[in-house]
């Protein structure tokens, strides 16, 4: 009970040198707790909106994942649902008519869909559509010139009962109205639905008069949906797929699951950077605190208080300061949640604040990660804490031994370097990109943890050269920063060490992204041969649009572009493959280099091309026999014509044949739409095609037309987008970091309090205090720029050795980049100067000089 009432005392005695640790915590939980709530909320969003969709068994066309990509929805006769209604146990069927493969356009040219990239979804009122949703406004479409369009999508796109609209199918163009507005039972996570009247529905979205995608089965009563799902698959055979309300939920989940978990550990993986860097700024803290209170802690052993004591002492503290700033962080972490929903909503994604879930989990999961890393951050301190001996304390000679333990620790610090310097350098060297992203795991664990123990060695080394180079200006103010910044090696590497995590993902980070983008432009310079590339992230290219595209005039050829579902075997195995179908002119568009053989061969009648991988595994050479099954079609005997080398980025390990090819040996309705075409200009006519091109695909908003200086740009710019999200994830660490180095100068301010009162006392202005005060913050702050970028750019190396593997083999150094951060480095440390700098500032001179 001693024990407790003395931590509590210093713990309350000491809250206003905790605050800044505590708020490490809490920003640190926070993120963790923020995480698990918006992707709890997420996951219900998606739940309920599956479960409202869902019926108790759905019927659809068999063969979806092997069937050619034709962008037409899989159709099944109208009559089924005849046949499915009379099932013993069926209460109810109903046919539905949907496709996602569609583009909504206004009367200006300019599409109208959701934002997020989540699908447009044209479907028929008809039973299955209205017991999901209600009509809210308007009437119900009549006839073929009329739409329902859900309330999210004319909110966010402002579109209003009778707005002309045109609708981009693959059987053709379709001029609508808007005739009223639908609203979900369930929160819309972003879809755009179209919705048409039942009877030209199937002609307009399918080009089929009686045809249907799906059948909706409700069960009767006392029947559950596993019964039904097998009475109904018995009556209408192995032709169509059916499942439960069960199956859908677990399919849509593992199509949406990816997504979310993307979302959900990538965060929860910035929240551990944010929780290392904390647990620095904690080590510093309770270490500066144990220090300071030497001679309390001496008092206290003389009187009887035993190690044990001592070391609980300071835990409970350390303790106390994780359970509150914990609790304070999973509240702010609930807040940080709503905020990001609001986020999302910003970006298209639909997610209502009355679905917050809040699991039990979530505070469980934020108060152990804060308590936990809070006690084991001062673990150390505590030990120090718990030698020191009465007699040590009392001559205030506390810190003997250090040199020794210095030395030792400077040692199992270069070995880490080494041991992970060597690691980097197996993974550059490894010819594969799984051998080399092992090594490159274990090669950046040890070079982190080495640059961490090793810190304190390398401060006196690199603070001493740092203050030569950058503070001779300052005169004796900055002499005495650099020795302050030098007094103690170990604080100081600590808290740079702190800013170097950050640091050190953003420079290999930006190391990667440029190099990817290098290496993509070099590619594009070196391989690509047309003049215009017309591409889409969403959607196939419909017939219209390619035919467009076709007539457009000024063009030298058009090349179209597809994707073949094939099974090819040689040497006895078997294997599903994805076989480019493209013109003849893609040799010319696309100059892939080969090991063997000529790329224009593979388009001759029943030949192809092969990946050297491929040709490799399957004992391949050019002149060779392959048998192919198409999906959707016949087998036929192909012909080796060359294989591909696959250094490169764009088209790595592709397959190549000619669309003739694929023509022969699918039905005309398998034979799948366009996925980019490519185009040359005439000579001397680039500029007038060009422009062309894009007034002719103007109807066609959904597909882009670019030359190569614009398909490079777009390239750089999304490369740009997934830095910047990264950046501002990892700038909660670096907050952190920040908050240590103000830490640490605001503690040390305090353990020199007399010294200052003394250097005032002679003649040292509070102008001159403050700045010196300055000074050892900035040059902390660039020692720990240094270490960070420094082991940033070996990291990003490294990796971009390994990705080399893949084609990505322009190694980029961003030097402004690197010069931004270090440059901002010097105005982070001027910033967390402020507050340690005013606080010496207005410290009484007498007062400071009498402190004991």
């Amino acid at each position: 009970m001693t024990v407790l009432k003395t931590s509590l005392r210093s713990f309350f005695s000491h809250k206003g040198r905790m605050a800044l640790s505590g708020l490490a915590i809490v920003l640190s939980v926070a993120f963790v707790s923020g995480t698990l709530v918006f992707s709890d909320t997420l996951n219900k969003t998606f739940d309920e909106f599956f479960t409202d969709l869902s019926p108790d068994v759905t019927v659809g066309a068999a063969g979806g994942d092997e069937a050619q990509d034709t962008g037409r929805a899989r159709t099944m006769p109208g009559s089924l649902v005849d046949e499915v209604r009379a099932v013993e146990g069926v209460e109810s069927a109903e046919g539905l008519v949907l496709d996602q493969n569609v583009t909504v356009v206004d009367r200006e040219g300019e599409a109208v869909g959701p934002t997020s990239g989540a699908p447009t979804i044209a479907a028929d009122w008809g039973p299955s559509m209205q017991d999901s949703m209600d009509l809210v406004s308007g009437h119900a479409p009549q006839g073929a010139g009329e739409v329902l369009i859900d309330q999210d999508t004319a909110e966010r796109q402002d579109v209003s009962l009778g707005d002309a609209l045109d609708i981009v199918a693959v059987p053709g163009t379709y001029h609508v109205k808007v005739s009223g507005i639908t609203k979900l039972h369930s929160t819309n996570p972003g879809a755009m639905y179209v919705l048409l009247a039942p009877e030209v529905a199937a002609t307009e979205l399918l080009g089929e008069q009686d045809a249907i995608t799906s059948v909706y089965v409700t069960a009767a009563d006392g029947v559950s949906d596993e019964e039904l799902k097998q009475r109904v698959a018995a009556a209408i055979g192995d032709d169509y797929e059916v499942d439960s309300r069960a199956d859908n939920r677990q399919d849509m989940n593992e199509d949406v699951g990816g997504f979310l978990d993307v979302i959900r550990y990538a965060m929860l993986g910035f929240a551990g950077i944010a929780v290392l860097v904390g647990i620095f700024l904690i080590v510093n803290t309770f270490s500066m605190l144990v220090a300071q209170r030497t001679r309390e802690i001496g008092l206290m052993r003389a009187i009887g208080s035993s190690r044990r004591q001592v070391n609980r002492s300071v835990l409970i503290e350390a303790l106390l300061l994780g359970l509150i700033g914990s609790a304070v962080g999973v509240g702010a972490g609930i807040g940080l949640a709503v905020g990001l929903m609001q986020l999302m909503n910003s970006a298209g994604i639909n997610m209502d604040t009355s679905q917050l879930t809040v699991s039990a989990t979530t505070p469980v999961a934020g108060l152990t990660v804060g308590v936990l890393a809070t006690v084991l951050a001062a673990w150390l301190p505590a030990r120090r804490a718990a030698r020191i001996s009465p007699m040590a304390a009392l001559r205030e000679a506390g810190t003997q031994g250090m040199a020794r333990a210095g030395r030792v620790r400077g040692a199992l610090g270069l070995l880490l370097l080494g041991g992970g310097g060597a690691a980097l350098v197996a993974a550059a060297s490894a010819g594969e990109a799984a051998e080399g992203s092992s090594f490159l795991g274990i090669g950046l664990l040890l070079t982190l943890v080495g640059a961490i123990v090793v810190g304190p060695l390398l401060a006196g080394i690199v603070v001493r050269v740092v203050s030569a180079a950058l503070l001779r200006a300052f005169g004796p103010i900055g002499r005495m920063a650099g020795r302050n910044a030098r007094r103690n090696p170990r604080r100081t590497g600590a808290t740079a060490g702190a800013l170097m995590i950050g640091l050190a993902l953003v420079g290999s980070l930006s190391v990667v992204g440029s190099s990817v983008v290098a290496s993509a432009e070099r590619e594009l310079d070196d391989s690509v041969g047309a003049d215009f590339i017309i591409d889409t992230s969403q959607q196939l290219i419909t017939p219209e649009a390619a035919a467009a595209v076709h007539a457009t005039p000024g063009l030298e050829h058009v090349t179209d572009y597809s994707i073949v579902k094939v099974e090819l075997t040689a040497g006895g195995e078997s294997s599903e493959q994805e076989v480019t179908a493209a013109d003849p002119t893609y040799a010319q568009d696309m100059r892939a280099r080969t090991v063997e053989g000529e790329l224009a061969d593979a388009y001759r009648p029943d030949h192809l091309s092969v990946g050297e991988s491929f040709a490799e595994d399957h004992g391949l050479q050019v002149g060779d026999e392959v048998t192919a099954r198409f999906a959707g079609g016949d087998t036929a005997t192909l012909t080796l014509a060359a294989i591909t080398s696959e250094d490169t980025l764009i088209d790595h390990g592709a397959m190549y044949m000619s669309r003739e090819t694929a023509r022969a040996h699918l039905p005309a309705e398998s034979m799948p739409l366009n996925m980019v075409m490519f185009a040359t200009a005439e000579d001397g006519h680039e500029a007038e095609a060009y422009a062309a091109l894009q007034e002719a695909l103007q109807p066609y908003p959904q597909f882009e037309v670019s030359d190569q200086a614009d398909y490079k740009q777009q390239f750089k710019d999304e490369i740009g987008q997934l830095l910047n999200i990264v950046y501002a994830l990892l700038a909660l660490a670096i907050i952190v970091a920040v908050l240590g180095v103000v830490n640490t100068l605001t503690l040390s301010v305090v353990e020199r309090t007399r010294e200052i009162g003394l250097m005032r006392a002679i003649g040292l202005s509070r102008r001159q205090l403050r700045r010196m005060i300055r000074l050892e913050s900035v040059v902390i702050a660039l020692f720990g720029a240094l270490l960070g970028l420094g082991l940033g750019m070996a990291w990003g190396t490294a990796a971009q050795r390994v990705l080399a593997s893949e084609g990505f083999n322009v190694l980029e150094i961003p030097w402004p980049t690197i010069g931004a951060v270090f440059a901002g480095s010097a105005a982070v440390g001027l910033a967390a100067a402020l507050l340690p700098a005013f606080r010496a500032g207005r410290m009484n001179v007498l007062g400071a000089i009498a402190t004991d």
